[in-house]
């Protein structure tokens, strides 16, 4: 089990040893220097059968993104896709399909590369609250997301999801 998975666990347990928040978990990167990432796009459906796609506002960037982050040593995407949805939002999530890979480079110039995986709700998640990464969250029709989005990466791929469709 590696320390990504272990504190996720513990987290749901209710034991809380989460991320400190003085300094940064050590990030896993290629060997040349890119940074990987894990993300998702969270769904649900409405009770008049619509489909709605979860959206963060970041407050450090103002922007409005997909909850994603990178990946902690010894994590796969998408155990890091998991761990940061639910640090992110406070929702406990389930992985769905694979959705398209994002690459571009952050904001010290690196490669990146974000997996995301479409993702629905646990019966018992949580609620949102605000922390320091996520101010608010909006659950918004794939339209109305893929429109607020401030990145056309992440319009991308709000669009590639087919939850239209799914049960």
């Amino acid at each position: 089990m590696n320390l990504g998975r272990l504190q996720l666990g513990l987290r749901r347990l209710g034991l809380g040893l989460g991320r400190p928040e003085v300094a940064e978990p050590p990030v896993r990167r290629t060997k040349t220097g890119s940074v990987r990432a894990g993300g998702g796009v969270v769904w649900r459906r409405r009770p008049d059968g619509q489909v709605e796609v979860l959206l963060v506002h970041r407050p450090k960037y103002d922007d409005w993104s997909l909850p994603k982050g990178k990946l902690e040593r010894g994590e796969d995407e998408d155990e890091a896709a998991l761990r940061e949805v639910e640090e992110e939002t406070g929702l406990r999530c389930v992985l769905g399909p694979e959705l398209p890979t994002t690459r571009y480079h952050d904001r010290f110039g690196r490669p990146k590369s974000v997996r995301y995986w479409a993702m629905t709700t646990e019966p018992d998640h949580s609620e949102f609250v605000p922390n320091r990464e996520v101010d608010q969250i909006r659950w918004l029709s794939p339209e109305d997301a893929a429109a607020l989005v401030s990145y056309d990466r992440d319009r991308e791929v709000v669009q590639s999801v087919e939850v239209g469709r799914a049960p």
